[in-house]
């Protein structure tokens, strides 16, 4: 989503985009073209009128879980957002009972909150690292 008019998100998509990714994006983008939901979500600037770069992860509940805003020189990373996305999965379906430590990554071990486990995820972290 962007203030930019859906006119420009498909000229965007069909020279741009589609040439990184095969078919263009696979999800349709929304033009915010007053800024209400930049506003809304505090990436919006109003004397210039267009939104700094933002990545919300909201999930079923419509609770945003993470978030991240940057500059518009700088690039944001999918596949960051997506090991993201995954680790918030694990976490909702185990109701709380597993926990995505820091580097983790689909495939690697999860962690099990809890007062046994103070101290000692340095042990989880480093038989992990040496499952590579």
């Amino acid at each position: 989503m962007s203030v930019d008019s859906v006119f420009v998100h498909k000229m965007w998509d069909d020279n741009e985009l589609s040439k990184m990714v095969e078919g263009g994006v696979p999800f349709a983008m929304l033009s915010d073209g007053g800024g209400r939901v930049g506003s809304s979500f505090g990436v919006y600037d109003e004397d210039a009128g267009v939104e700094n770069r933002g990545r919300f992860i909201i999930d079923p509940d419509g609770v945003v879980q993470g978030y991240e805003v940057l500059t518009p020189p700088v690039g944001r990373n999918v596949s960051e957002t997506l090991r993201q996305i995954r680790a918030f999965q694990i976490v909702r379906e185990s109701k709380g009972a597993e926990a995505t430590p820091s580097g983790w990554a689909p495939g690697k071990l999860t962690l099990k909150p809890g007062p046994e486990l103070v101290g000692k995820v340095w042990e989880v972290w480093k038989t992990d690292m040496a499952l590579d």
